[in-house]
C-alpha cells in the first residue's frame, strides 16, 4: 500500500511530512511557495488524511512507508520537511536508509522520548459520537469544553469528513491511540548522522528543551539548531514566513 500524496512544482525532490493529526492538506500554502523551485510532494502518514488505515504504527514502519512511496516515484534520493511526528519519521529514516536522504527539516520536534501530551486528547475525541451530528458547527459546539482554544479545534476538525449518518473521523483514531505509546519512543542513533540538517523550535513551544538541543548536536554531525520567535508548536502555520525565510535560506545554502 502506497501513502496518499500531492505533488506540486518541478525540481528537485521535497517531501513534506506532516504531524500528528495532520495531513498533507495542512501544507498547501508552505508547499505551493517551496514548489518554486521543488517538486514538493505532501504525503498523508499512515492512519492519516487519505492514507490507508492500518493497527500498526511506529516508526520504522513509518519511514518504510515513505520509502515505498519514493520507489513508486522514481526518487533515488530526496530533501525533507518533517512536523513533530513527522521529524522523527526522518531522522528514523536518515538511519535505516542514508542514501535515501539529501538535507532535513525537522519542525519542532527533538529526536529523544516524548513525554505524553496527547493521552487527554486522544480519550476526549474517542468519546464523541460523531453520528449524532449534522453539522460541523455542532461537533465545534461539543467540544468546546474538551478544547477551549478554537485554532486546536479547527485543527481536529480537519480530520472530521461526511457519513452515511452524521460525521466520522478520517484518521483511524482507535489505531493511532493504541499506537501513541510508539510514537512517544526515542529515534536517537547511535552514530551520528552526516546529512545537513535544521532543527526549527518554536520560541513558545517546549518541544526543544535545553538537553533536547544537546542530543540533537551529538546526533548530527552538520546541524542547525534555530528558534522561531512568536511560534508554538505549529510553526508553519503560526509564522509562515519565518517559517519559510529559514527553510529557503537552509536549502539554498546546502
Amino acid at each position: 500500500m502506497t501513502l496518499h500524496y500531492q505533488i506540486t512544482g518541478d525540481g528537485p525532490p521535497l517531501i513534506i511530512v506532516h504531524g500528528l493529526f495532520g495531513s498533507g492538506d495542512n501544507w498547501r500554502r508552505i508547499a505551493e511557495r517551496l514548489s518554486e523551485k521543488h517538486q514538493v510532494i505532501s504525503v498523508d502518514l499512515r492512519n492519516h488524511g487519505r492514507s490507508f488505515h492500518h493497527a500498526q504504527q511506529n516508526y520504522p514502519i513509518m519511514a518504510a512507508d515513505l520509502i515505498d512511496l519514493m520507489s513508486a516515484l522514481e526518487i533515488e534520493k530526496a530533501d525533507f520537511i518533517g512536523h513533530s511526528i513527522g521529524g522523527k519519521t526522518l531522522i528514523q529514516l536518515a538511519q535505516d536508509a542514508p542514501e535515501r536522504v539529501g538535507q532535513m527539516v525537522v519542525v519542532d520536534m527533538a529526536p529523544g522520548r516524548d513525554t505524553d501530551r496527547h493521552s487527554k486528547l486522544f480519550k476526549n475525541l474517542l468519546k464523541l459520537d460523531l453520528s449524532q451530528y449534522q453539522r460541523r458547527s455542532e461537533i465545534d459546539q461539543a467540544m468546546q469544553a474538551d478544547f477551549p482554544d478554537a485554532a486546536i479545534r479547527q485543527f481536529l476538525l480537519t480530520n472530521v469528513e461526511r457519513a452515511d449518518i452524521g460525521f466520522r473521523w478520517r484518521i483511524n483514531l482507535d489505531a493511532l491511540f493504541c499506537s501513541y505509546p510508539s510514537l512517544l519512543q526515542s529515534v536517537l542513533p547511535q552514530t551520528s548522522l552526516k546529512h545537513p540538517c535544521l532543527f526549527l523550535a518554536g520560541e513558545q513551544s517546549d518541544y526543544i528543551g535545553d538537553s533536547d538541543r544537546e542530543d540533537i548536536e551529538h546526533a548530527f554531525d552538520n546541524v542547525r539548531i534555530e528558534t522561531i520567535a512568536n511560534a508554538g508548536h505549529w510553526i508553519h502555520a503560526e509564522q509562515p514566513e519565518a517559517f519559510l525565510t529559514a527553510v529557503e535560506r537552509f536549502l539554498d545554502d546546502d
